[in-house]
This record gives C-alpha cells, structure tokens and sequence, in this order.
C-alpha cells in the first residue's frame, strides 16, 4: 500500500508529479482522495453515517470517520473511487447514484505523517439498513448513524457529547448493535473548514429537495 503511486499536486492544485505513498505523506505533498459521505434524509433532519476505524488501523485507530473514503491513484479517476464504499463497506454504488459536492481540501498533520488532501467528495442521500453492510474488517469495525445537526454542535464546539446508534463487528463476524456518547476527541481530526464545507453542501442540497 505505501508502494501506491500517486499524484502529486501544488497549493492550487496544479499537478507537480507522481510520487510513492509513503513519500507523499512523509513530504506532505497535496493529492487526491475520494470521500463518500451517507446521508439519510428524514422529516426530522438528516443523519450522517461514520464508520467506526478497526482497531488494527495504523492511523487514527478506532475513531470515527467518512464513511467511506480512500487515495486515487494515479493511473486513477475520481470515479474509481467508488471501490473504497465496496472494499469497506460491501456495498455496491453507480457513479450517477452519488452526489458530486465538488473538491474540498484537508490537512492532517500528525508525528508520524503529514496528509494534505485534495478531497473528490460526494454524497449518497438513501437511507441504508445496517444488514446491508458487509464490512472489511482489517480497515471497518463498525457503523454508526448521527444527527447532521448534532454533529455540528458537537464539532464547533457547542455541545460537549452526542449520541450515535449503530453495530461494531465482534470478533465472531456477529454486527452487535449499541448506541454510544461519544465527544470529539472520538472522531478523525479533521480540519474545521472541511467539516463545514461539507455540512454546508449537504444542507444546501437537502433544502432544495424540500
């Protein structure tokens, strides 16, 4: 996987090379990802799907995260993309069955690595049953459903801790279902403009289907 050759990319995005995954994130170089977000519309609001990071995860280990994202390569469109939400999550998605909600940047900075993505999102408005998934244990351990609205107040710091409902995989395969109060030191550290651009998108997007 560090082997992964990918493209590299400037500040505004102008295309420098192609470089190992490893030496991308060790140089903190910007490429490019795809993020899948799950939404379920419902009168009350919209609920955000997150998926719970296994345990074996060498970063960000059993935190809360998109629900289902990973790196293009280089020989790679943003559509490919879509192999990340059925490698994860065992579910399979059309292209025009997503969302585009256009390229929004992030940056993780850690001791251990430097990630500077130039984030493809999209979004998947459907409700989905929780027997649907069929997760990839090794990078998945769990699903869990939260008020968008919720989130928010969480992430921007008005609310302390929410709760969230979903399954985690045992260690026989079996999906045990919980419900969780979780803080946000319980979720991927992303960076504050990238939890509002994309809250902001799917806002705008529910309200003109109202």
């Amino acid at each position: 996987m560090e082997n992964e050759l990918l493209k590299t990319f400037d500040e505004e995005g102008n295309e420098t090379g192609i470089e190992q995954r490893s030496v991308v994130h060790q140089a903190g170089h910007w490429h490019e990802t795809f993020h899948c977000w799950f939404v379920e519309s419902q009168n009350a609001g919209t609920y955000l799907y997150f998926q719970l990071r296994s345990s074996v995860k060498k970063d960000y280990a059993n935190l809360l995260d998109i629900t289902a994202a990973g790196h293009i390569l280089s020989d790679e469109s943003p559509a490919d993309g879509l192999r990340e939400v059925e490698e994860e999550l065992g579910i399979t998605l059309a292209f025009d069955e997503v969302i585009p909600l256009g390229l929004i940047k992030d940056e993780l900075v850690s001791p251990a690595f430097i990630d500077r993505e130039l984030c493809h999102v999209y979004l998947y408005d459907r409700q989905v049953p929780l027997e649907a998934f069929k997760l990839q244990r090794e990078e998945v351990a769990g699903i869990f459903k939260v008020c968008t609205n919720d989130f928010k107040k969480l992430w921007f710091r008005e609310l302390n801790e929410i709760e969230v409902a979903g399954f985690i995989i045992n260690d026989f395969g079996e999906k045990i279902l919980q419900t969780r109060t979780v803080a946000r030191r319980d979720f991927v550290p992303h960076e504050d403009s990238y939890i509002e651009s994309v809250i902001k998108a799917i806002d705008n997007l529910i309200l003109k289907d109202l």
